[in-house]
């Protein structure tokens, strides 16, 4: 007997790719909780969340993945993809119901038809990986162990148990014959079928569309105690054909070999966020591959997009903002100004998310890009005070970025949003300086969105970028970020704002 051919993940090319984190602040923060939501919606049988949970920091395990999804673009390789899981599904939900159920000899039908699913989902996935063209490391290594299941004893030997079982029960038959209360089943011996002459006999009463009197029977797959009953008679009428169906149950229950459930689980993982990108796609929104690195933070993304926001505002993509940023030589931190409801904090949670999607192998929403694969993302975006903490709101942000500079390293990514805005210009720009120096010290990636302009020229690492609005028109937004010099107008943006001084408000104040 030939060994079957080693496979290890559909996932993870080498043992140990990735490491389990939970940040569901960064997630919350960066809004890929809405993302991953929306991603494995139907998919709760799966647990696809440790999945997202698990970033990867090489690039060659991000071409491992990067392969695998551009073999499942194929039209015939995904589609055969698709429907080995939906088959896996129903296998799923004949083993759920076979141990709902309470009478024998049907938890141990419904367990056989489960079988006979499997081995269907197998042979018909095996065909297709077979005449595939395929490029990856994953599916080609998938392939090869799935020909040898296909051909192991262990599939064979199963597949013919149940094709004599079925066989064997597709042979019984046998009549019920009911006068009052007293059952009695016999086996059939070619007594006469009536139906066609009773259907002759009462034919005439039809003409006339008559009032259907028949009984219609439950749907429901539980039998009752009197369908037990008869079944177990059935049983005793045709014993070696219950009886090799004992037999299958008592041999054959732990049918289902562990890789191929694997993969019915991890290529979910690739389908999930096919499916949640393909109409964003389909309404002209672009996606690549990124090229990545673990080790190079130069950055180039040329129409990138917020993926959260871009789901929300499906199908109309025209709506939709791209922008464009870079990052070069010593450069390392973004610090973005310009009016308030101007795009900023779309902008920085698009930063992070690209980082974040990149290191999980998926395509991201842009037109092209070069990414930095971090070893952890993090954020600090405005708190509501916690009265449970009793600290006040600018103790407390001072508090946690103080925890999050202490876990950071050079090779993280640190996403700041509105910090310290609850402070005054003077504070927010004493801690601003310290927090950048950290940052910038420690030579990680990050942005900074602030109102305190002097933080975009601070060093060499900081780039500053800037919201614009329409020329002929200051109060309308663009929701564009341009790499510029800071124009000095962030703070008193910010300080019109809070005061209802900027020009939409007094034109509504002198109107009425």
């Amino acid at each position: 007997m030939n060994p079957v051919a080693p496979f290890g993940s559909i996932l993870f090319d080498r043992p140990g790719d990735g490491a389990e984190r939970d940040d569901p602040g960064m997630f919350r923060d960066l809004n890929l909780d809405q993302v991953f939501a929306a991603a494995v919606a139907g998919r709760d049988e799966y647990n696809l969340m440790p999945f997202f949970r698990t970033p990867l920091r090489d690039a060659r395990a991000v071409a491992y993945r990067h392969e695998v999804q551009r073999d499942l673009e194929a039209e015939p390789l995904g589609k055969a993809v698709a429907e080995f899981a939906l088959r896996m599904r129903d296998m799923r939900q004949d083993l759920e119901m076979s141990g709902k159920l309470r009478a024998r000899y049907q938890k141990e039908h419904w367990l056989l038809e489960a079988a006979r699913v499997y081995v269907q989902a197998v042979a018909a996935l095996a065909r297709a990986l077979d005449t595939s063209e395929l490029a990856s490391a994953g599916f080609t290594r998938f392939r090869a162990y799935l020909a040898d299941y296909a051909g192991s004893e262990a599939f064979t030997g199963l597949e013919a148990d149940i094709q004599a079982v079925t066989s064997a029960l597709e042979d019984v038959r046998y009549c019920i014959n009911i006068k009052g209360n007293r059952v009695r089943v016999t086996k059939y011996e070619d007594e006469p079928d009536y139906s066609a002459e009773v259907l002759r006999t009462f034919a005439k009463f039809a003409e006339n569309a008559p009032k259907d009197y028949r009984v219609r029977f439950r749907n429901v797959a539980e039998m009752d105690h009197v369908e037990a009953r008869i079944l177990d008679l059935v049983a005793r009428l045709y014993p070696d054909a219950f009886s090799a169906l004992d037999d299958f149950c008592a041999r054959r229950a732990g049918y289902l070999d562990g890789t191929i459930r694997a993969f019915d689980r991890e290529v979910q993982f690739y389908a999930a966020y096919r499916d949640l990108i393909a109409p964003m796609k389909a309404a002209g929104l672009e996606f690549c591959y990124p090229a990545v690195s673990g080790t190079g933070k130069e950055t180039t993304v040329r129409g990138a997009f917020d993926l959260a926001l871009s789901a929300k505002l499906m199908p109309q993509a025209g709506a939709v903002v791209r922008n464009d940023f870079w990052l070069a030589g010593a450069e390392r931190i973004f610090v973005v100004t310009g009016p308030n409801h101007g795009g900023k904090t779309t902008f920085a949670r698009m930063f992070g998310q690209l980082h974040y999607l990149a290191s999980l192998g998926y395509p991201v929403p842009a037109r092209e890009a070069v990414l930095f694969l971090p070893d952890r993302v993090f954020t600090h975006f405005e708190r509501e005070e916690d009265l449970a903490t009793l600290r006040g709101k600018f103790e407390d942000e001072l508090v946690r970025i103080r925890n999050v500079l202490d876990q950071a390293t050079g090779d993280s990514v640190l996403v700041m949003n509105e910090s310290f805005a609850s402070t005054t210009l003077r504070d927010a720009r004493y801690v601003g300086e310290r927090v950048v120096d950290r940052m910038t010290s420690a030579g990680l990636l990050g942005v900074y969105v602030t109102f305190v302009d002097e933080l975009a020229s601070l060093n060499e690492a900081c780039v500053s970028m800037v919201g614009t609005v329409v020329p002929d028109n200051p109060a309308e937004r663009t929701y564009e970020i341009v790499r510029r010099p800071a124009d000095g107008l962030a703070y008193a943006a910010s300080i019109a704002g809070k005061y209802r001084l900027q020009y939409p408000q007094l034109k509504e104040r002198l109107a009425s």
